[in-house]
Parts: C-alpha cells; sequence; structure tokens
C-alpha cells in the first residue's frame, strides 16, 4: 500500500436506497472538484454540500451531497471526501470509474483503518475493534468493541507500561553505576510488590480472553441425551423454526446441528447433537462420538432425558462434563413426574419442549449458567487471540523478573525481561514499536472494502 497515492472505494454495502463513496488521500480535494460544481480545495473543512456528479461529456450522473474533511481532521487523519448518492449499483461504479479515470486507485481491504493506523488516528487494538465492531452480532460484542475502539484496553495498556518503564528506568540507572556495587536506586521490596502488581493485572486481562471469545464466537452449549428424549424439538423451539429433523424413529440425528439464538443480549451457539445408546449402527456410532467432542468443546451441555437416568449413566455424564455447566432437564413433563429433583447438587428443569407455552426459565438458566458479567462501556475484556498470545509472553517475562527479585539477581539481567515485557505489550497497540509489515497486512486482510 502506497500512502501517497489517493484512494477510494464504496463505504456502503450494495443494495440500499443510497450508498457512500469515500476518497482519501492527498489529492481527494482536487480529484472529486473535477467531477462537480463544488470547489473542495477553497470550502471549509467539516461542510456538506449538495451537487452533481457530471461526465466528461457533460452528463450527470447523479445528484450527491459531497462531505469535506481536511488533514488531520478526518478518519484517515488525510485530506477526505464522502459522497453520499443513490444506491444504485450502476451509479455507484459510474462514480468510482470517474474517480479512477481522475486519478484515484481503488483501495484494498482495511486500507482506510489501515492509514489511520499510520497516521496516528488510532493505535492498533483500536483499528483491530473497527472490524469487530462492524461483525458484532449482540449487545456484549458490541459493548466490548466499543469500549476498546474507544481506548480503554489502550489506556489500561498505557498504565502497565508505565508502571514496567519505571522499574527499568530505575534498574538501568543501577547499571549506569555499577561501579558503586553498594548502590542501589529502588528498594528491591518495592520492586517486587509492583511488578507483581503488574502480572496480576496482565493475568486478569488474558484470563478475560475465554469470555471475549465467548462474546465474540458465541457461547456453545451441548444438547444430549438418549435417543428420542426430545433433543431436536428443544432445539427448533429454542430456534423457534423447524431446524432438526423430528422423528420417532431411534437414531434420526447422525450428525452435530449447530444454530445461534440471543439470549439477553449474549449469542448461544447450539448443537444439536446425536443420542446416546448402544449401537451397531457404524454411522451411528460416529455420530455418537461427535457428541461426545461436542460435550468436551462446550461450555455448557444440556442434559435431556425423560425418565430417571441410571447410576452408571449419571456417573459417567458427570466425569465427561466436570468442567462444564450442566443443567439436567426432564423434558416430556406434561407425561408425568419422574423421581429426579436433582443430580449431583443440580437442581433439574422440567420442561415440555413440544407442548409448554415458553421456555423461559430454562432460557434464563442457560444465561446465568453463562457466568457472562454485564458488560459496562469500560470494561476491558480481551477478545483477540494476537492480544491474548501477547499477554500470555508478558506475563511468561515478566515471571522471570520476579523470580529474578526473588533470588537477587544482578540488574543487566532484570532489565532484559523487562524490556521484553515491554515489547510483548508494544505488540499489541503498535506504539513505540515498528511492527513487522506481514503483521500489518494480516490484521487488515479480512476488513472489508471502504473501510
Amino acid at each position: 500500500m502506497n500512502n501517497t497515492d489517493t484512494i477510494c472505494a464504496p463505504a456502503t454495502a450494495p443494495g440500499g436506497a443510497l450508498a457512500v463513496i469515500r476518497i482519501s488521500g492527498p489529492e481527494a480535494l482536487s480529484i472529486v472538484s473535477t467531477l462537480c460544481s463544488v470547489c473542495c480545495d477553497r470550502v471549509a473543512a467539516n461542510t456538506v454540500h449538495y451537487t452533481h456528479i457530471v461526465d466528461a461529456q457533460g452528463q450527470i450522473i447523479d445528484e450527491v451531497m459531497v462531505s469535506i474533511f481536511r488533514a488531520p481532521h478526518s478518519y484517515t487523519g488525510e485530506d477526505s471526501v464522502e459522497i453520499s448518492c443513490h444506491g444504485s449499483r450502476y451509479i455507484t461504479r459510474r462514480i468510482l470509474d470517474l474517480l479512477v479515470q481522475a486519478g484515484c486507485r481503488m483501495a484494498q481491504p482495511g486500507e482506510f483503518t489501515k492509514r489511520a493506523y499510520l497516521n496516528g488516528k488510532m493505535d492498533l487494538s483500536q483499528a483491530e475493534a473497527v472490524a469487530d465492531l462492524i461483525a458484532s452480532t449482540n449487545r456484549a460484542s458490541h459493548q466490548m468493541a466499543m469500549s476498546q475502539l474507544r481506548g480503554h484496553f489502550s489506556s489500561e495498556l498505557s498504565k502497565l507500561r508505565d508502571q514496567l518503564l519505571e522499574l527499568t528506568t530505575l534498574l538501568e540507572l543501577e547499571l549506569d553505576f555499577s561501579d558503586h556495587e553498594d548502590l542501589e536506586f529502588a528498594d528491591r521490596t518495592q520492586l517486587l510488590t509492583l511488578a507483581e502488581k503488574t502480572d496480576q493485572r496482565i493475568t486478569t486481562l488474558a484470563h478475560s480472553f475465554e469470555t471475549g471469545q465467548a462474546l465474540k464466537q458465541g457461547v456453545p452449549v451441548a444438547i444430549i441425551g438418549r435417543t428420542n428424549v426430545g433433543k431436536s424439538t428443544l432445539l427448533n423451539r429454542l430456534l423457534k423454526e423447524e431446524r432438526a429433523i423430528v422423528s420417532d424413529v431411534h437414531g434420526t440425528t447422525r450428525d452435530t446441528i449447530e444454530d445461534v439464538i440471543d439470549i439477553q443480549g449474549i449469542t448461544f451457539r447450539f448443537i444439536d447433537t446425536a443420542g446416546i445408546r448402544q449401537t451397531t449402527d457404524q454411522v451411528e456410532r460416529i455420530g455418537i462420538q461427535r457428541t461426545y467432542d461436542a460435550i468436551t468443546k462446550a461450555r455448557i451441555v444440556l442434559w435431556l432425558f425423560d425418565q430417571a437416568p441410571a447410576e452408571a449413566e449419571v456417573a459417567d455424564l458427570l466425569k465427561r462434563t466436570e468442567d462444564k455447566a450442566l443443567i439436567p432437564i426432564h423434558n416430556k413433563s406434561d407425561l408425568g413426574p419422574v423421581d429426579c429433583t436433582a443430580i449431583a447438587g443440580r437442581p433439574v428443569i422440567s420442561i415440555s419442549a413440544k407442548h409448554a407455552p415458553s421456555l423461559d426459565a430454562l432460557e434464563l438458566a442457560i444465561y446465568q449458567a453463562a457466568n457472562i458479567p454485564e458488560i459496562q462501556d469500560s470494561d476491558i475484556i480481551v477478545s483477540s487471540a494476537r492480544h491474548y498470545q501477547a499477554l500470555q509472553q508478558a506475563h511468561e517475562n515478566l515471571s522471570r523478573v520476579l523470580i529474578g527479585l526473588r533470588q537477587n539477581l544482578p540488574s543487566d539481567l532484570l532489565s532484559e525481561d523487562l524490556r521484553l515485557v515491554l515489547d510483548n505489550l508494544a505488540q499489541i497497540t503498535g506504539q513505540a514499536r515498528i511492527m513487522p509489515t506481514e503483521v500489518l497486512e494480516n490484521i487488515f486482510r479480512h476488513y472489508c472494502v471502504g473501510k
């Protein structure tokens, strides 16, 4: 990507009543001026003008609104123009053709946001939050992305780096006076306390990654049980559509079926599985193995039964779900109660997936089992695997610093590990560190064109 080019691209998806075309770069104002009656170079910044886009023969292509933004007060930090036109695919294509003929080139995916990062309008974590905001599918993932975009994560990392810089400065001052062996610029006990506090915060941020992934990808919920206990019926009721085949024939579901629903602002990814039973059918046995695989990957397990389960069945399932949130469910309650009110201390929820007017109580139990805190605007939750890996590396390097402080190792060894921690945190925001080209390309590769 060449930042001296002037780029253009549609900033809205095709098919709407209106479309927005974004232009950014050193010649943005002059190029747009050649296509309309507005002298963009001369008008005030942050103003909107009604005009017509015309071709070289003077034919009017469309009546438009032209918004003017001057560097550095624009999304990219460059001179920028946004043309709002009618949403016709033909009109959009014609205007883009005229812009290219006048000297623009079509933007690559994510190039506008990449320029915003390179021009200091946002750091790298905020740039990644733009993509997360666009992809958000529920209230929680939206709030998580907004928090990161507004710089709360960056601010937290900045505080951590300031603390680490204080540590590094004091230790390296000792190196400058290494000929005075008895000279210390800071009490090692105080340094240890500061390092432990910093490491605790880094660890907390890293641990939030599991929650961040659940909010971003959806909380995985496996629906399991014997054949014909109503698993597919329950999935259809939760989804409010006939997604899975329902039949009285045992072993109808041979493979996992997945779909998502939103419960109180959080996306849950439900997985309907093959019924668990002894069988000689090779295909069904493969489906049952996939049921066990789904349990392994799930965060929540809904265990359906229509009669009291045997002790061996309970023991086997508790072993398979010992690190999961297990919700025992007695289905077909309209046919009569079962002598089972709790399993391993977990209360049994009685429902009729086929006939109950609502499943509100079950949905509430699923929401509570996810154990995801209410996301506030300023909450910091890590959702990027790249950020998580950097935090993990920072924790590992800082752990060596803690060991060194406890063992009273020389300052030069401690300073080296501290610089590695600083570098790990800098990888997240891209500040005070030159990011490798391949890292940047990988980050912006999945952006949509026009953003």
